[in-house]
């Protein structure tokens, strides 16, 4: 029953990482470690899929091994952070905006301090 649960776990987790190639407050490279880490628990070739691919498999390792995120990555999230920020503040009226806003600071200020690779 656990190894099904991790199993659907890692499928959601690549639906939601795929959305969030094109959605901007939508973060795609921890849903695709998220699923590496179920799939590690349920389906050892999908893990391996993960790993060996072309992408996604060097941030799946860095964070395993140093908990460490590329500059390159970082620059991406918080651009996409702000970005996200920028649009709330335009189209959503007071205090709506603030949940975006909160979002962008919170989660940047995470990915900031973290290690780089």
């Amino acid at each position: 029953m656990r190894r099904h649960l991790y199993l659907i776990t890692g499928f959601i987790s690549i639906g939601l990482g795929t959305l969030g190639a094109f959605l901007p407050l939508l973060p795609t490279v921890p849903f695709m470690i998220l699923a590496a880490y179920c799939f590690a628990r349920s389906s050892p070739e999908l893990e391996a899929k993960l790993l060996d691919h072309k992408h996604f498999g060097p941030h799946i390792r860095r964070w395993r091994e140093r908990g460490a995120i590329s500059r390159k990555g970082k620059k991406a999230a918080l651009g996409a952070f702000a970005f996200s920020a920028i649009l709330a503040l335009i189209f959503s009226p007071f205090p709506w905006y603030l949940i975006p806003l909160a979002a962008a600071l919170i989660g940047g200020s995470w990915i900031w301090t973290r290690p780089e690779s």
